[in-house]
């Protein structure tokens, strides 16, 4: 075996062991509750619409500066639904604060002046000039318990995309191509009640979000 063999070899499984050894930091931490993680959590106004900018600059600035190992995430909290568009089901990501970051982070004069000086960022969240980092209680009700973000990620919210009072068209079963108007919506159950006018008379007819369309 050539000595460039021995080293492909050995270069190959240092790759591999970091590989498992980033998992194993990444399975830990997932274990761990988002507030009991290193730094302290802290939420950004950023320019509307900007979020993802903002987030990305944040990285980038971070990574130049080599202030990795004091800002250590920074996220765009976000909830995955279920739209119903044009009686189909589509899976979407959409912002849970519109406007706002969350970065954890050790608090410094360094890493405040950095972050806060960043592109497309307003400012940080809190009265005063001093930042205030969100208690426990606020890491949860933004982020939620570990049980809560992987119930998030295996049952995503329903959002359909029409409201009580609308006109809609049922699309199968008996009712096909009838018009009617939407009296209740049950995101539980993902059902609706619609009115349909049949000989004459305005009947309830509970059918499913993916049975009507909008008109």
């Amino acid at each position: 075996m050539s000595e460039d063999t021995v080293l492909e070899e050995v270069e190959d499984q240092e790759v591999e062991d970091q590989k498992v050894e980033d998992q194993e930091v990444e399975d830990q931490e997932a274990s761990v509750h988002p507030y009991d993680l290193p730094g302290e959590w802290f939420v950004l106004n950023a320019q509307s619409g900007h979020e993802k900018k903002v987030q990305t600059n944040i990285l980038t600035r971070i990574k130049n500066l080599h202030l990795e190992e004091k800002v250590y995430e920074v996220i765009i909290p976000t909830d995955e639904v279920v739209e119903i568009r044009n009686g189909k089901k589509v899976n979407i990501e959409k912002k849970t604060f519109p406007g706002y970051v969350l970065v954890r982070m050790d608090l410094d004069d360094t890493t405040w002046y950095e972050i806060r000086n960043t592109p497309s960022v307003i400012g940080f969240v809190g009265s005063g000039k001093v930042p205030i980092p969100l208690s426990k209680r606020e890491v949860e009700r933004i982020l939620g318990t570990n049980e809560e973000i992987e119930v998030k990620k295996e049952s995503p919210k329903f959002k359909p995309d029409f409201e009580v009072g609308e006109t809609v068209r049922v699309t199968t079963g008996p009712f096909a191509d009838f018009n009617g108007i939407i009296e209740e919506i049950n995101l539980d159950q993902s059902k609706v009640t619609v009115l349909v006018n049949i000989f004459g008379r305005e009947t309830p007819v509970e059918l499913g979000f993916t049975d009507i369309v909008k008109n």
